[in-house]
């Protein structure tokens, strides 16, 4: 629900005075007022500068204010769902697709899904960028500035999508698409042609519709994306089901399958800009060049990073091939990627805090961010031990069960879960300072950690085997990005304290 309060002071605080004297209270707009200078943020629905507010009244005392634990315990249940959806439906649609297509054409579009996933940085950042610079936004109430970021951000990711789409198409011809991809001679090249584009199509529409689940976040409406994106997921299986039972062609098959997620965010996408975030709907007349140039500098450094980020966590399996063998690589990848869940349980129960933290900031609730902080911290490592202990204690029967194959040295799978124990324990952290969008801490922590690594785990897999490669990289993160972390996270907390007792200098007006 949004409350919207227009008019100047005077007709805020006549209304104010009419509604302390139906409800038989002694609050004015004056107390209001001095309210919302002590906390440092807006009260719910009610603009700093008595124009529109689009801050939902039932954040909390304050408003933007993440007070209310409920809200975020929905937001991970709401991810959780989302997650099992999205992991379940691609399952449910393996047999369907491959039994239609073939197992050629079927590899065909794993190996684009692949190519999407690796180019995952085609926002530039800007989607990371875009949540960090609203939660401030959101924390004022100010929609104007928050429309000029949603304006920019839509129209830089825009422009960036479509330049792909039309590039993409424009040469399609004369990409050797079979060469590309190592397609068999009997796959029919019309198909591999036509499934090779519709996927990365479909990839790079959905990079600038994606953007609506960023503002929906940082607007507190966390659980309304994480429905839509599960939406997104499980429409995919009756619209492939529909495409084979009406004996479609393997691209139109391909093409429903991957259609679910868009459709999903244009609906998503109309309806949020129609309704409950109306006074963000980006437009050319919101256009801002200095919100392009922020959102292009913070939304730079926060795509670095990932990639950093990426380098070093991927280059694991190339390591272990040329220091030990192809054979090596699998023993190594195939625990490795199911210990990669757990990541995905860190994720899942920190990101909300991302947008929560940069409320919080913005209204100078530093000891919220602290408390809540260290809480995660506790709450991620105990969350992810119990599968952890419980895939180090039977992780060999399960392959062995699972896989008919003895994989999962008990050594490599303690290495596993003491790695995602400390990014559980460091996460928190991180959400932190991405909330208030200190990178340069990062940045230098994970230069250093990749450079770190990947000489680590080189000579570790040399000359003590694959199960040493994730006790390098833990005690390599440990020696460089987790103290640059640690130091980002303090100096984020004094800056917004700094600035909350500036705030109170000037509210009681003597000099700073």
């Amino acid at each position: 629900m949004v409350v919207t309060v227009k008019g100047g002071e005077a007709g805020d605080e006549r209304r104010a005075r009419e509604a302390s004297v139906k409800s038989g209270r002694n609050s004015t707009w004056p107390a209001i007022r001095l309210l919302r200078h002590r906390v440092g943020g807006p009260v719910a629905g009610v603009s700093p500068a008595g124009g529109e507010s689009a801050v939902p009244a039932e954040a909390g005392p304050v408003a933007g204010t993440p007070t209310r634990p409920s809200r975020l315990t929905s937001w991970i249940a709401s991810a959780l769902v989302g997650r099992v959806v999205s992991a379940l439906v691609p399952l449910l649609l393996v047999p369907v697709v491959l039994s239609d297509i073939g197992a050629d054409l079927y590899g065909l579009w794993m190996a684009v899904v692949a190519v999407t996933g690796m180019a995952a940085f085609a926002d530039l950042g800007l989607g990371n960028g875009l949540l960090t610079r609203l939660a401030p936004c959101y924390a004022s109430g100010d929609t104007t500035q928050a429309r000029r970021y949603v304006s920019s951000a839509y129209a830089m990711v825009s422009a960036i999508a479509l330049t792909g789409c039309v590039l993409l198409w424009l040469v399609s011809d004369a990409v050797p698409w079979r060469a590309l991809f190592n397609v068999s001679q009997s796959a029919p090249l019309d198909d591999v042609r036509a499934i090779s584009l519709v996927g990365l199509t479909a990839f790079l529409l959905n990079v600038p519709l994606s953007l609506i689940g960023r503002v929906q976040y940082a607007w507190q409406m966390g659980v309304r994306s994480n429905i839509w994106q599960a939406v997104g997921s499980a429409v995919s299986l009756p619209l492939t089901i529909g495409a084979v039972q009406a004996d479609f062609s393997a691209p139109w098959v391909v093409a429903a399958a991957v259609s679910g997620p868009v459709l999903a965010n244009v609906v998503n996408t109309c309806w949020a800009f129609a309704r409950e975030l109306r006074p963000l709907r980006p437009g050319l007349t919101a256009l801002d060049p200095d919100a392009v140039r922020e959102l292009l500098r913070i939304g730079g450094l926060f795509g670095v990073v990932t990639i950093l980020m990426t380098l070093a966590d991927n280059a694991d399996n190339l390591i272990i091939a040329h220091t030990r063998g192809l054979a090596d690589v699998t023993a190594y990848a195939v625990p490795a990627k199911l210990f990669t869940q757990l990541g995905m349980i860190v994720v899942l129960i920190n990101q909300p805090f991302w947008p929560a933290h940069g409320t919080a900031l913005a209204l100078g609730r530093v000891t919220w961010v602290r408390r809540t902080a260290r809480r995660m911290t506790l709450i991620s490592v105990a969350v992810v031990l119990i599968p952890a202990t419980a895939l180090v204690a039977c992780g060999e029967r399960l392959f062995v069960a699972w896989l008919s194959a003895p994989y999962g040295d008990r050594w490599l799978l303690l290495g596993l879960a003491a790695w995602w124990l400390t990014m559980a324990a460091v996460s928190p952290v991180f959400m932190v300072q991405n909330a208030a969008g200190v990178i340069g801490p990062q940045l230098v922590g994970y230069v250093g950690y990749l450079v770190l690594s990947v000489i680590g785990k080189w000579c570790a897999a040399r000359w003590l085997g694959i199960a040493a490669v994730p006790y390098v990289a833990t005690i390599c993160f440990l020696l460089t990005a987790a103290p640059a972390a640690i130091h980002g996270y303090r100096r984020t907390l004094a800056r917004a304290a700094r600035a909350g007792e500036i705030r109170e200098v000037r509210r009681v007006g003597v000099p700073s």
